[in-house]
């Protein structure tokens, strides 16, 4: 078949799929947020397919996922001790850096002058709270944070989980994503485990709205929800040099986020980081992984 016109459903009418095994298939293993993906080309579907498969293979411990220890704060620390060595220079425990511009619109400054340092630059890479009239809001994510004393009930007693609940089965709009990682990961006291609950808000009221996952915790020790917006940048880099990522969406499997820093990579360099680059920085960040 030629997965470059046949759509994804056309392939799976093939084989005569139930619904629960699409669902697998396209929201767990293949990662989509919805099912836009049935009605296009199926090649999409199936290289994310393989790429599942290659990452269970790859890893130990039977899951195509990896979770630094001590939590994701190792990256961007593991970036700064490399990017270090290579003549990165630090400011840390400064106020909220200022961006200005130049008469043309073109990015000049970002930091505060207000305690006597002014950082001069020609290109500015942050999130979208640094510059909010160069953005716009495309959605909300609620969020329940969840501090247990025990593992996620039928889940052979993992201590990192994740679970992709997806909206069809649930009545909803989006999915919902449900991770936990515990002490053995260095991120909790002692016989502590950390559940996160997560979707794509459609109501206004986050105990219910994450209801369907939260029941599936068990006993919860402490609860904290949290709902924030999420926007993607508007403005054109080529024009203010400003290079903007978009906001964490409610996916736990990062995905997305790593997308955005590949899209954000060549924007910024005019090159495509080639895969066996990335796996190469990427493992040289992480150090120290666990499944």
């Amino acid at each position: 078949m030629d997965l470059t016109r046949v759509t994804t459903r056309q392939l799976i009418a093939k084989y005569g799929l139930d619904d629960n095994t699409v669902d697998f298939i396209g929201h767990v293993v293949a990662l989509h947020r919805d099912d836009c993906y049935l009605d296009e080309p199926a090649l999409d579907t199936m290289m994310r397919m393989k790429l599942y498969a290659e990452s269970v293979a790859r890893f130990q411990g039977g899951s195509p996922y990896i979770y630094p220890l001590h939590g994701l704060a190792e990256l961007p620390q593991a970036f700064a001790r490399l990017s270090a060595v290579y003549g990165g220079t630090y400011m840390l425990n400064k106020p909220e850096g200022k961006v200005e511009f130049d008469d043309e619109g073109k990015v000049t400054v970002f930091g505060d002058t207000s305690e006597g340092e002014t950082t001069r630059c020609k290109k500015v890479v942050c999130d979208p709270s640094y510059l909010p009239n160069k953005v716009r809001k495309v959605g909300r994510v609620t969020r329940a944070i969840c501090i247990m004393s025990h593992p996620i009930p039928n889940t052979n007693d993992s201590h990192s989980v994740q679970v992709i609940l997806p909206q069809k089965q649930l009545g909803r709009r989006s999915d919902m994503h449900l991770f936990c990682c515990s002490y053995s990961h260095n991120v909790a006291a002692k016989r502590k485990f950390i559940a996160f609950v997560s979707t794509e808000a459609e109501i206004d009221h986050p105990e219910v709205e994450l209801k369907q996952g939260i029941d599936l915790l068990g006993p919860v020790d402490e609860i904290f929800f949290d709902v924030y917006d999420r926007y993607e940048p508007v403005n054109g880099p080529s024009l203010d040099n400003c290079f903007i990522s978009m906001s964490y969406d409610a996916t736990t499997h990062f995905e997305s986020t790593v997308m955005d820093v590949l899209n954000m990579y060549t924007l910024i360099t005019g090159k495509v980081l080639s895969t066996s680059v990335w796996i190469y920085v990427f493992a040289s960040l992480c150090g120290r992984m666990r499944s």
